[in-house]
């Protein structure tokens, strides 16, 4: 028996806000919406690399204010991409945290937290 991946949903108020978040500032891509007929809440997927996320308008899907950890292998490359963006509402910076580990932390414009984290290279 294999066990893949956890898909996260965060829950989405506004489509194009979600979309400048995600695919603008934070470089992931949309791989696919499905909404039931026109007019009905989207729900979407995003992803970057090996991180995937559901997206969702939604309202019994979740709820906003999740937690998101996502491993990258290059956090400064990484920080120094979304920062070139002039993305307007955040600027995040890198954090030593006490476990080990470098962490970017942003907010989406729905109040879920995503943190970016790479380990500390030992040695």
């Amino acid at each position: 028996m294999q066990f893949l991946p956890a898909v996260p949903i965060l829950r989405i108020f506004d489509e194009a806000k979600a979309k400048e978040f995600y695919l603008g500032f934070l470089g992931f891509k949309l791989d696919w919406e499905h909404r039931f007929e026109p007019g009905m809440p989207l729900y979407a997927q995003v992803s970057r690399g090996g991180a995937v996320l559901h997206l969702s308008e939604h309202h019994g899907d979740a709820s906003p204010g999740s937690a998101v950890r996502i491993a990258v292998d290059d956090i400064d490359g990484y920080h120094a991409e979304i920062m070139a963006k002039g993305y307007k509402y955040m600027r995040p910076g890198i954090e030593q945290m006490p476990w080990d580990t470098r962490e970017i932390k942003v907010l989406d414009p729905f109040f879920n937290r995503l943190m970016f984290f790479s380990p500390i290279k030992k040695g």
